[in-house]
């Protein structure tokens, strides 16, 4: 009888006090900092739109395994990132990987005459070589399931 009664009683004040939890206003939702607009662009178009260079950046992170801070430089006291600043080595190795995939698509991979690739087989990405991973893991192919016949 002391269960039910106590079963009884918790029940009670989880109902009566349901309402008053549920009238209580939620916390606002923080509101992020606006993004400056873009600038020191120097291999990515400078009239890029903030939705299309965050599209990319976020492509780079991912196809690289990091975040922002792998390339970008952030402001000790306020914790932010510079996305101008030009300080990491990383951002400069960045920049030329991003040269290089360009040439190697527009110079290159346009010569590929193959009628059954679709665009997106002859284009070279950042994770192409990356896969996930900051810096490229060297090829080891596997070896031959069948030895290799001997040249004469």
């Amino acid at each position: 009888m002391r269960r039910a009664i106590s079963f009884a009683a918790v029940a009670f004040l989880v109902c009566t006090s349901l309402p008053s939890i549920a009238q209580e206003t939620p916390p606002a939702p923080q509101k992020r900092a606006p993004m400056p607009a873009p600038t020191n662009l120097q291999v990515l178009p400078k009239d890029i739109s903030q939705q299309d260079l965050m599209k990319m950046m976020f492509g780079f992170s991912a196809a690289l395994g990091v975040q922002c801070d792998f390339c970008h430089e952030v402001n000790e006291q306020t914790h932010q990132p510079n996305f101008a600043a030009d300080s990491k080595p990383e951002k400069t190795s960045a920049r030329t990987m991003i040269a290089m995939t360009q040439e190697i698509n527009s110079k290159f991979m346009t010569q590929i005459n193959d009628p059954d690739a679709k665009p997106v087989d002859k284009t070279v990405t950042c994770g192409t070589c990356h896969r996930g991973n900051s810096m490229p893991a060297p090829f080891v192919p596997k070896p031959p399931e069948r030895p290799m016949p001997k040249p004469q």
